[in-house]
């Protein structure tokens, strides 16, 4: 049913991930506790996993204000001996014309603070966004285990 989150799910590579459909302001909340569990699970600090919570919120809110439904996908990601949470964000909204600009704070075409994309490239490790306008947008977002978002390209300094 829409706006309620699928259970945790293992992958073909034996990992878990949630899938939680965006349609509405309560499917952020939903999306918000799904990706907090998860990272939990995989063993993230509280507040690692609040920065993911927060970031996740983000991303859903984007949906819900510009594309109107989409969905939320938290799962794990390896990377050697790195582990971590990648959340994707997908839509089939307007798109995003000018990314550059959209993740530059203070940025907004809702009339909101523009903070969303740009906090959530500060909270989490990794950020990716494909957009085409009248197509859609999907945001890929990597969060690591015990690596600070403040260490460039989520690495600790030599």
């Amino acid at each position: 049913m829409a706006g309620e989150a699928s259970a945790f799910k293992e992958t073909s590579d034996g990992t878990r991930e949630v899938r939680v459909p965006i349609h509405r302001d309560r499917d952020i909340v939903t999306a918000r506790q799904e990706g907090r569990a998860l990272a939990s699970l995989l063993g993230f600090s509280s507040g690692e996993a609040t920065l993911v919570a927060t970031a996740i919120s983000e991303l859903a809110r984007n949906i819900v204000l510009y594309a109107k439904h989409g969905e939320i996908v938290v799962g794990l990601v390896r990377d050697g001996a790195r582990q971590g949470v990648m959340v994707v964000a997908r839509d089939e909204g307007p798109g995003i014309p000018d990314i550059p600009r959209a993740l530059v704070a203070g940025h907004s075409t809702s009339g909101g603070l523009g903070l969303g994309l740009p906090g959530v490239s500060k909270l989490m490790d990794e950020l990716h966004i494909s957009s085409e306008v009248g197509k859609g947008t999907t945001v890929v977002a990597k969060k690591w285990k015990g690596w600070p978002s403040s260490w460039p390209n989520g690495r600790p300094p030599p």
